[in-house]
């Protein structure tokens, strides 16, 4: 393909390729040419010009294809425009030529087509270039349009558009003939044609004024009469040409896009006139304007609907091409005009016709008013509908002597109200609560007029308002109760009416069936008042039988909205309800005979219609009381239904006898069983399965119904994507299917109404649509039919399996033709139910008879007429071959299609079979139909190349892209052909058969897929397969028709996923920015998916290529463009223009994709996007304070931004955009939480202003968020302060976040101060609105969060800054005391969300003040941060000595009282269902029973906060001083306290069922630790043992389960309180044993006597309890976190690996943490019996001395101060000098345990490799432990004392010389042991040793610290030996010791030349020297005058230093003159004896 790019064509290349190559090859060329030319120097193309123009023209010749010819066209065009036009009119004449050559060949047209195309695109690109040429090339094209085939047709009035375009005004003369020719072709045959020719007529009308004025009435007739028989794109095309023509009128020439020529007879057309024109179209189908040719338009009698439709399509064109302005100048006039549209009688000829009317009217509204106004224009509408709907209401005379006169007037009426309060239902939903300031405006009395409506004497305007009511309860929820509540009064006062019963009963069901979607709910016992109601009303229906019918039908629909309430509230009523059911149905045949023979026809339609209600009240019930549903329920459930079942049996005779009256009500109850037993398990009515099949097969083959009705389910059986080869694709995914399904074939498609099942009030959508849509009656019946027939089906017996598929062929062939359709497309449905139903219950469909009778009856449909039953007859046998699963039924069914295919010519077969070859590779799978491949795929890609039917291509190529699908990589050999085959079609199959280019797209999609990551390779067949791709996308994007653009996107989206490198996004994303314009929503679908994928990689890419459309004005792009904010700013405008829930999800995603790429560094850019979307309404949304603080932020800001900038944005945004909704500003505000923790993540600066300053002005890098704080806070504050609750909720969450993240930021220019200083009053009048009388609790809830922050944050120094925000949460107090207003009109868990939010932020607000006064450490704050920075510059409050407590000190008896009940209740909640019995009954202090479901996550959410202010208060206050013990009252309540803090906690620990948050464990272990700390806690915990057993087995589990080293830390403070409470108890236990011995003599010692320590435990006999014993409890969690810790001491290792900790600890915790275990074992002996301690003993100094060598050995560790081996030193030497050591009840076992643990120290000492080594200090320290405290005949055993005298001396003789030091230190303790016998031994092995060093030579050469310090060392230990040794051995060590310290010291002359150590040492002997002299006087002498040289050197070293001394003095005084002996600053600590 690289020989293809060059200028030229490289004829050299293209003779070498294949011929079937060469047209990808030229087409290839083209493309490149197309950009090349562009882009070439002009130089070079002028060279080549003459033979590219040459070549080109050759191509033209050489026929090519569509593709092709617009490159070859384009090409040439571009040509001539960049280069030479000295060829321009040669070329002309020459495709003129070719247009005069009479030749019809199929070959010679393509070169015809070629040449019209070039000749469309040279006078579009050159315009006037071409001179005058014009005339000529008009007449050729209108000549060759004389009998010209449709492509012919199609191409001349595409290149009569492109000429009319580049010539504009110039060829004025000839507008009137081109007219002509195309107005001819607006009515032809072929759609696309049409199109072609609408196009041709829309560029002509810029030009040509006379097509609006003069012609006005004639081209609308024109448009009539072409919508008729036209499909959906021609039929929206000639709507876009009416829609402009009409807006045309109203358009002044200033604002037209060329001049216009004036023309002197024309009158302007009035807006009247205007919308008359198309008022004409929509009711009399056009007819006015034909003057006497009305018999053309057959049915001109009645309307045509696709011309109505057509019509609605040009109104909503025409009002958008006037725009916005426009429309909110004309709103009331529009209004005014399209309802009085509906209110005609011609609109609404039959039921049927309405409602397809109102669907217009609806569809009109809600294109226009909602989406193109904004919210305030929305809010102005609603207005006006009220005024429409109360001026038409007015007009109705209620009195019955008028009724009949009105009547007419009335029923037309109705549609008008039923538009009018549709589309204010929606504007009102749309609007959220913005429209609460609509609904309390008193000047426009919305609720009133709307509720007048209530009483209209037509059904259809009753459901509507009640509908409308529902919208404005879950808009604006606080209504809800308002509404109910006027509705109840009004069934109360209007009860003898039945249209205010009807009417009053439906406003409630549809307020009900909101209330699921509001936060706030109803208050509980509206559902009960609402059932009594009900009740009432069905009790009453016999009393007057002129209201029966009504009360009987309000009374169900009233219980069945109740159901809808949920469990909670349905669980209380049940009971009546079951006895209601019960008594709607005969209870035995006999009652049901009675019934048959008494009735009426009247009493029989009372009776159904009850029957029915209380079937649907069930359903009901079933769909949303799942959690009620049991076996019981079920079992009374089909007591009424069996008896419903046998009623409808019985009614043959009834029917017959009443007929009509009764057929809707039976098909109701019919209706009404079957969707209930839908919902009931199969097996339950196992029994009744004959009975129901025989009505459900009766039901859908249309036995006793005379009508042909369908069902509605078959299309959505099959697969969405056969919607292709039925022709309706388009509408799937369409905005516009809401009105073109009426124009379908199927009898119930698009003729859906709320009156055909107003259960619908309160149901859920089962649809995405906006309004409810019921089908009729008979539609609906059918369809509920063949679902349950889908369910049954699959439990049923053979033998009936084969009667029913019998039963079905018999009754399609006694049908006649068009009921034979109608009853064989309700088969296929409920036969694909069954299939279905078989495949998910995993069923066989049965015997081999079975198999054959279905596969008789499916495959004869596979040649059916019908297309939708040839589709569902293929998914049929597709899913009879999966639910087989037999490979040889397999063979036979595709065999059957090879053969058919093979031998059949006609379309039907074709199609059918084909298809069918598909869906059996797609549900039996590639590996299940692997033989058959290699067929199929031959037989599809010969039919696909059937040019001459191109619906075969069509099938062909959708089963083909199946076979793909589904064959994976076993269709890896059929690529090649395939994507060959796909090339070849693109460039040959005219662009009209869309179809088929769509299921191209198809195959291509299927291809990508099979190759899938291969395309990344480099081989030479892949480079060719991914070129062909990319080829045909580029083919497919360069189509016109938006399905096969948006195959293109889908396949180059995929093939980005596989081989992101080759698809060019500088080319592929501006296109898909384009994309996002289009008016289709498919395409603009697929467009935001693709970039959705492509920003999760490449978001700075698909930027940055976005901004290269910056500048480029495109037409009709919908307001949408890319400007400064690029595309980001591009997708928040389309949020806003968007309704669909999925691509609004895609956008979100995308955005967020960028936003975390890109923010952190382009923060500007998308603060101001995120600004510019929040800040565009202020002036509309907010009251005048709060623009005055939005004013005051503005004054904050340095550069002092004007407040108009952030108050309407860019003009042309608000020119050509709708402003953004809530939503968006919603999502802008989780933007900015997104865009801090992008920021956080990125670096420290963004939270640093003074770093951020330095970086900024230093290396002007960056930018930085704390920059843009006071942007943050406005922001957060406009939508905090909003109209709208979840606007609000986010604001103040991003408030949250904001004051979370910079309260800690210091203002660098004020020391001491937070930048967040600044904003205190902004915070404050941001959160007073939440505070406020009539703001919803939740919002109220969110506020309480943000004032705890704030008041917690610690930013507001001084307490008066606070007073604002504090005096809020004061307020919001009073709501813990009384019932507000919010109470009344919420439900009561809201209210429980409200109380406990505020207790909670007052809690925090207390733990805050708690920790800044020190009464608790910071660790007991509620962060989880290992390593806080400590906040003590800036967390104390400087107000005249007052603090935060101060503030909470008035509040706190009460908040403690309140904090401890809703302590209470959520202990209550927790409990598990089996004690339910044991709840109050009145509920708790916040909840009520009914509401506890919906409160326990409030509680959930609320109580660690509550559980810790809790416990500090009670720890600080009430358990600070015990009460007295005679006061049972206090002590009972101090008890209760304790368990209920005790309770929680614990339970949150160790509760199984839910995952505590680790927060919420470390709250509950730091709330434990308090409340252990004070000593009356743990004598209540010590009261029963269980508890301390119990609080270790739950530290044991945490320790097991969470790897959160605070969680560790925190669980041992537990446990070590724990341990302190045991020891006080036995304490207290000891002493009054004591008593009870010593009754009177208290003189003597408690611990003399030995009985009392036999109360520890173990007793006498040492037995320790290892289930229920503490003390084997507090062991195994110590053991258990030793081995967390040190995973190497697991006894059980194989297991260890689940109990490690993720990633190892940093040395210094994990000491700590081992520490503390050591610590705790350390204290358990104390807690036993000398026995019991004995039993430890073996556990406790095996585990210490392991810690000590795990710990020693590890790396990384230091060991000088480590904290775990000083732990186990102490705990090791607390064990040997432990009391029960010396008892003679445990001391043998004692000492021989001692001595085994010596041994095994010294023993480890000489094991072990060099890496795992005991370290030589520890182990020498753990033996001096032992020596210098155990008794002696622990250690004097020869082979403990003799090794470890060895290792003494091995440590003396180590090279590490800190290991030398450290051992001379400890031999010196050693030396100076009390016990001789014990010194001695070390003494004669190791004092020999010392001296021997002090004599030796290499001591005189000192070289370091360690040497000199060893030194020293060494001569104290020598010298403690002088004082302990016998006098006359005493001399002996003096005599050793002073020479060597004589042969340290220096001389005069020496000293100069010794290094710094010796002169230390020197100085350290002489010093010593000068001490023991005066010591030992006489010896002293002997030992230095035995040698002259010693004494010499004596005597020269202290004469120097006397002479140094005086000379040292002198110079301090000749410095220090003076020196005052007083120090200047008096210290608090005496520093004195410091050094002593």
């Amino acid at each position: 393909m690289e020989l293809s790019h060059s200028l030229t064509l490289n004829e050299e290349a293209l003779k070498e390729i294949p011929e079937s190559k060469k047209p990808v090859f030229i087409f290839e060329w083209l493309r490149y040419l197309d950009k090349a030319l562009v882009a070439a120097p002009k130089s070079d193309v002028k060279e080549c010009q003459k033979k590219l123009v040459s070549q080109l023209l050759d191509v033209i010749v050489d026929s090519p294809g569509p593709p092709t010819r617009r490159l070859v066209a384009r090409c040439l065009a571009t040509l001539f425009s960049v280069g030479d036009t000295f060829l321009l009119f040669d070329t002309v004449n020459k495709c003129n030529d070719i247009l005069k050559n009479k030749d019809d060949s199929p070959s010679f047209l393509q070169t015809k087509l070629a040449a019209i195309c070039c000749i469309g695109y040279m006078y579009q690109k050159l315009g006037r270039m071409m001179g005058r040429s014009y005339e000529e090339t008009v007449q050729i094209l209108i000549k060759s349009l004389r009998n010209a085939e449709s492509l012919t047709r199609i191409e001349v009035m595409l290149a009569f558009e492109k000429v009319c375009c580049g010539m504009g005004i110039a060829i004025s003369n000839t507008h009137k003939e081109i007219y002509k020719a195309a107005k001819h072709y607006l009515t032809d045959r072929v759609m696309t044609v049409r199109c072609a020719s609408v196009r041709c007529l829309l560029e002509m009308m810029k030009y040509a004024s006379f097509m609006y004025t003069t012609e006005l009435e004639s081209m609308a007739a024109l448009c009539f009469r072409a919508f008729d028989g036209a499909n959906y794109e021609a039929r929206y095309a000639v709507a876009k040409l009416l829609g402009t023509l009409v807006a045309s009128t109203q358009q002044s020439a200033s604002t037209s896009s060329s001049v216009v020529i004036s023309q002197k007879n024309t009158k302007e057309i009035s807006l009247d006139d205007a919308f008359g024109i198309l008022m004409s179209g929509f009711l009399r189908g056009g007819t006015g304007f034909l003057k006497g040719t009305g018999e053309i338009i057959k049915g001109s009698s009645t309307i045509n609907r696709e011309v109505r439709v057509g019509v609605t399509h040009a109104y909503v064109i025409f009002i958008q091409i006037l725009g916005v302005n426009w429309l909110e100048r004309n709103t009331n006039y529009l209004l005014n005009h399209v309802l009085d549209l509906v209110a005609n009688p011609k609109a609404a000829s039959s039921h049927i016709d309405a409602v397809y009317s109102r669907k217009c009217i609806n569809f009109i509204l809600r294109s226009v008013l909602g989406r193109m106004l904004s919210e305030k224009a929305q809010t102005s509408v609603c207005k006006q509908l009220a005024l429409i709907i109360a001026k038409q209401m007015a007009t109705i005379d209620f009195s019955p002597e008028n009724a009949k006169d009105c009547n007419q007037e009335t029923i037309f009426g109705q549609h008008l109200l039923v538009c009018a309060l549709q589309e204010m239902g929606l504007l009102i939903l749309s609007l959220g609560t913005l429209a609460n300031n609509l609904i309390v405006d008193q000047s426009c009395s919305l609720v009133e007029a709307v509720m007048t409506v209530l009483v209209h004497p037509c059904y259809a305007a009753r459901l509507a308002v009640a509908w409308c009511l529902r919208c404005i309860c879950i808009a604006v929820p606080s209504q809800c109760t308002t509404l109910i509540n006027r509705c109840l009064e009004g069934l109360e006062n209007m009860k003898t009416t039945s249209e205010a019963i009807s009417g009053y009963s439906g406003a409630l069901a549809a307020v009900l069936g909101g209330v699921r979607f509001s936060p706030l709910g109803v208050p509980h016992t509206k559902g009960k008042v609402i059932f009594n109601t009900a009740e009432e009303l069905l009790r009453s229906a016999n009393q007057n039988s002129r209201l029966s019918l009504h009360r009987t039908q309000a009374g169900w629909l009233l219980i069945g909205s109740i159901m809808s309430l949920g469990s909670s509230v349905v669980r209380s009523l049940l009971p009546r309800m079951v006895l209601l059911w019960r008594n709607s149905f005969p209870r035995s045949n006999k009652e049901l005979e009675s019934e048959k023979a008494r009735g009426d026809a009247f009493t029989w339609q009372v009776t159904l219609e009850g029957r029915g209600g209380a079937l649907s009240s069930m359903y009901s019930f079933l769909l949303n009381c799942p959690e009620l549903v049991n076996e019981d329920i079920i079992r009374r459930l089909l007591t009424p239904i069996e008896s419903a079942v046998s009623m409808l049996i019985n009614m043959g005779s009834v029917l017959k006898s009443y007929g009509q009256h009764i057929k809707a009500p039976a098909a109701t109850v019919r209706h009404r069983l079957y969707e209930t037993l839908s919902l009931i398990p199969p097996h339950a009515f196992e029994g009744s399965y004959t009975h129901i099949l025989r009505l459900l097969i009766s039901e859908f083959t249309l036995s006793e119904n005379p009508a042909n009705t369908t069902c509605s389910m078959l299309k959505a059986a099959c697969h969405t994507d056969e919607s292709i080869l039925l022709g309706t694709s388009p509408l799937l995914h369409n905005d516009h299917r809401i009105i073109e399904d009426q124009l379908l074939s199927s009898s119930a498609a698009g003729s859906g109404a709320l009156e055909h099942d107003p259960c619908c009030l309160y149901r859920l959508s089962s649809t995405n649509e906006e309004l409810p849509g019921p089908l009729p009656l008979g539609v609906a019946v059918i369809d509920s039919s063949v679902s349950l027939f889908g369910l049954i089906f699959p439990r049923v017996a053979n033998k009936h399996r084969l009667q029913i598929l019998s039963h079905f062929v018999e009754c399609i062939r006694h049908a006649k033709s068009s009921r034979a359709d109608a009853v064989t497309i309700n088969v296929f449905a409920s036969l694909l139910a069954a299939l279905k139903g078989l495949i998910e219950a995993k069923g066989n469909i049965g015997q081999e008879d079975i198999r054959k009778a279905a596969t008789i009856f499916i495959v004869g449909t596979l040649t059916n007429s019908n297309p939708l039953l040839r589709c569902a007859a293929a998914e049929s046998l597709g899913r009879l071959a999966q639910v087989v699963g037999d490979p040889r039924f397999t063979a036979e069914l595709t065999q059957t299609s090879f053969d058919r295919l093979k031998s059949a010519r006609d379309v039907a077969s074709r199609t059918g079979h084909s298809l069918t070859l598909g869906c059996i590779h797609r549900y039996v799978g590639g590996m299940g139909s692997s033989q058959h491949l290699n067929t199929s795929v031959s037989i599809l890609l010969a039919l696909a190349q059937d040019s001459t039917s191109p619906v075969v291509q069509v099938w062909s190529l959708y089963a083909l892209s199946l076979i793909a699908e589904s064959g994976g990589p076993m269709f890896r050999g059929y690529v090649e052909p395939s994507l060959s085959l796909a090339l070849k079609l693109l460039l040959t199959v005219p662009q009209s058969h869309v179809d088929v280019h769509h299921c191209i797209g198809k195959v291509l999609s299927a291809l990508i897929t099979v190759i899938g990551p291969e395309l990344q390779g480099n081989s030479a067949v892949i480079c060719t397969a991914r070129h062909s791709f990319l080829c045909a996308c580029a083919i497919m994007q360069d189509h016109e028709d938006p399905l096969v653009q948006t195959e293109a996107t889908a396949c180059l989206q995929q093939l980005h996923l596989f081989t992101p490198r080759h698809v060019n996004l500088s080319s592929f994303v501006p296109t898909l920015c384009k994309t996002l314009s289009s008016n289709h929503l498919l395409l603009r679908k697929a467009a935001v998916s693709c970039l959705r994928q492509l920003a999760q990689r490449e978001a700075r890419e698909i930027c940055e290529h976005a901004l290269t459309l910056m500048n480029v004005n495109e037409e009709s792009n919908n307001g949408l463009s890319i400007t400064e904010s690029g595309l980001p700013g591009l997708l928040f405008k389309l949020l806003d223009m968007e309704t669909d829930k999925q691509l609004i999800k895609d956008v979100h995603d995308t955005l967020m994709s960028m936003l975390q790429v890109l923010a952190a560094d382009n923060l500007t850019q998308w603060l101001s996007l995120c600004r510019s979307v929040l800040t565009v309404t202020i002036e509309q949304s907010m009251d005048n304070e709060i623009v005055a603080t939005v004013q005051n932020i503005e004054e904050l800001e340095e550069e002092g931004d004007d407040l108009s900038e952030f108050k309407t944005g860019d003009e042309n945004y608000k020119k050509n955009c709708v402003q953004p909704r809530w939503p968006t500003r919603m999502f802008a505000a989780e933007c900015i939480r997104r865009i801090i923790n992008a920021c956080q993540t990125s670096s420290s600066a963004h939270f640093d202003l003074q770093l951020a300053k330095e970086l900024h002005l230093s290396k002007n890098k960056g930018d930085y968020l704390v920059l843009h704080l006071s942007e943050l806070i406005r922001m957060a504050f406009i939508a905090a302060t909003s109209d709208s609750d979840d606007l609000r909720l986010e604001g103040l969450q991003t408030l949250h976040i904001v004051i979370e993240k910079f309260c800690k930021v210091p203002e660098p220019e004020f020391p001491g101060h937070l930048l967040l200083e600044q904003f205190q009053a902004q915070v404050g009048a941001a959160l007073r609105p939440a505070f406020s009388n009539e703001t919803a609790s939740h919002v109220t809830a969110a506020a309480c969060a943000v004032c705890s922050a704030w008041i917690g944050s610690s930013v507001a120094k001084d307490l008066n800054d606070l007073r604002r925000v504090h005096q809020l949460l004061v307020s919001s107090l009073t709501k813990l005391q009384n019932t507000s207003n919010a109470t009344t009109l919420y439900n009561e868990s809201v209210a429980t969300l409200e109380k406990l939010s505020i207790l909670k932020a007052w809690a925090e607000v207390y733990i805050v003040a708690m920790v800044n006064e020190g009464h608790i450490s910071d660790y007991n704050t509620f962060s989880t941060e290992e390593n806080e920075e400590s906040d003590e510059d800036f967390g104390r409050f400087e107000s005249k000595g007052e603090s935060l407590l101060s503030l909470v000190q008035p509040e706190l008896s009460s908040l403690a009282e309140y904090w401890l009940a809703a302590l209470r209740d959520h202990a209550l909640l927790m409990l598990p269902s089996e004690y339910s019995s044991q709840l109050p009954r009145d509920g708790g202090a916040f909840y009520t029973n009914d509401t506890m479901d919906s409160c326990r996550p409030h509680y959930s959410a609320t109580w660690p906060a509550l559980l810790h202010a809790a416990t500090l208060w009670l720890t600080s206050d009430f358990f600070k001083h015990p009460p007295p013990e005679d006061n049972e009252k206090l002590t009972k309540k101090a008890t209760e306290y304790f368990g209920l803090i005790f309770g929680i906690c614990m339970e949150s620990l160790c509760n199984s069922r839910s995952v505590c948050p680790i927060d919420s464990v470390i709250t509950c272990l730091r709330t434990l630790h308090s409340l252990l700390y004070l000593p009356y806690p743990r004598q209540l915990l010590t009261a029963n043992v269980k508890l301390s057993v119990e609080v270790c087995n739950v530290m044991h589990r945490l320790i097991l389960t969470k790897d959160s080293a605070s969680v560790h830390r925190l669980s041992m403070d537990v446990l070590k309180q724990t341990i302190i409470a045991n020891q006080e108890h036995l304490l207290i236990l000891k002493k009054a044993k004591f008593r009870e011995l010593y009754p009177a003599n208290q003189d003597v010692p408690l611990n003399s006597v030995l009985e009392l320590d036999l109360i520890g435990e173990g007793g006498e006999e040492g037995n320790i309890n290892t289930g229920k014993g503490f003390v084997f409890s507090v062991l195994e969690v110590c053991l258990c976190l030793i081995v967390r810790q040190i995973p190497t001491l697991n006894p059980t290792p194989l297991i260890s690996s689940t109990v490690q900790i993720k990633q190892s600890l940093p040395g210094n915790e994990l000491s700590d943490l081992v520490a503390c275990a050591v610590n705790a074992m350390e204290t358990l002996p104390d807690l036993c019996s000398p026995a019991g301690a004995v039993s430890i003993l073996p556990t406790v100094l095996y585990l210490t001395t392991s810690v000590l060598k795990e710990i020693s050995c590890k790396s990384g560790i230091n060991k000088t101060n480590n904290v775990a081996i000083t732990s186990s030193l102490q705990a090791l030497q607390t064990f040997i000098s432990h009391k029960y050591c010396s008892d003679e009840r445990s001391a043998e076992q004692w000492k021989s345990l001692l001595q085994s643990t010596m041994a095994k120290l010294i023993d480890l000492a000489k094991t072990g490799a060099d890496e795992n080594k005991f370290d030589e200090v520890c182990m020498m320290l753990a033996l001096s432990v032992f020596v210098l405290r155990a008794p002696a005949d622990v250690i004097l055993v020869p082979n403990l004392q003799y090794p470890c005298i060895n290792h003494f001396r091995q440590c003396f003789q180590s090279e590490n010389m800190q290991v030398k030091i450290k051992c001379v230190q400890t031999l010196k303790h050693l030396f100076n042991h009390t016990d001789k016998t014990i010194s001695n031994g070390y003494i004669i092995a190791l004092a020999p040793r010392l001296m021997e060093y002090l004599h030796s030579k290499s001591i005189n050469s000192l070289s370091s610290e360690s040497d000199l310090q060893l030194t020293i060392e060494i001569i104290n230990a020598v010298e403690s030996l002088i004082r302990l040794a016998e006098p006359d051995k005493g001399v002996k060590v003096l005599g050793m010791l002073v020479p060597a310290l004589i042969n340290f010291l220096f001389d005069e002359s020496t000293i100069l030349q010794a290094n710094k150590y010796q002169k230390s040492l020197h100085d350290h002997s002489l010093q010593w020297l000068t001490k023991i002299g005066p010591q030992y006087p006489q010896e002293f002498k002997t030992v230095v005058s035995q040698n002259t040289n010693m004494r010499t050197k004596l005597e020269a070293a202290i004469k120097t230093k006397s002479l140094k001394g005086k000379s040292d003095s002198k110079n301090i005084i000749t410095k220090t003159p003076f020196v005052n002996s007083t120090p200047t600053i008096k210290l608090k600590t005496d520093f004195t004896n410091f050094n002593s």
